[in-house]
């Protein structure tokens, strides 16, 4: 299905200026266009579903310490807030907690949501837990080996974020699937 995002502005890199008007259309898990929104909307508004955010479009975040957040540090279940606090635990903290494989894999997956929720689409590892390595792969999120430039490109893969004005993350895409939105 094509998904045709109009947002305030397109930053097919990281650092690089916003395109006022641009959107993206993403057919699967590629991008199939970038360009302005008008233009897009008249070739594929009749096949495409239309996403609006007020935001710009970007190649999303990358975390360089993706290995440190997740095999560091325990993110509470919010069932544990009480007892625990909201926040990851590391050090004295984390070594008391007598963490399993199944507590990491849990873990993991609730500090890849926060990830997600920031708008990064990728991560730094290697990932030595098998669970946490588990978690990440299902996630969506990519893997690189270290800090590396990413773009937007036509063709290439439908991972990005849009940010609202005041920086946060209204939502974040991975392979074409949206896998965060704000609320």
């Amino acid at each position: 299905m094509l998904t045709l995002h109009r947002v305030q502005g397109v930053r097919t890199v990281h650092d690089g200026p916003a395109a006022p008007g641009d959107a993206v259309v993403v057919d699967g898990a590629a991008l199939a266009a970038i360009g302005p929104y008008e233009e897009l909307l008249a070739a594929y508004g009749a096949t495409a579903r239309v996403r609006e955010w007020d935001g710009v479009l970007t190649p999303g975040r990358h975390e360089p310490d993706g290995a440190a957040l997740l095999e560091a540090a325990y993110h509470p279940d919010p069932r544990e807030a009480d007892e625990l606090g909201t926040e990851p635990l590391t050090g004295e903290a984390l070594a008391a907690l007598g963490m399993t494989e199944a507590r990491w894999g849990a873990s993991a997956r609730r500090g890849l949501q926060r990830l997600l929720a920031a708008g990064t689409t990728a991560l730094t590892g290697p990932f030595a837990r098998p669970a946490v390595r588990t978690a990440v792969q299902r996630s969506g999120l990519v893997v690189l080996p270290g800090p590396s430039p990413r773009e937007l490109a036509v063709g290439g893969p439908a991972h990005f974020a849009v940010f609202a004005p005041d920086g946060s993350c209204l939502a974040t895409v991975l392979g074409g699937r949206l896998v965060y939105r704000r609320r």
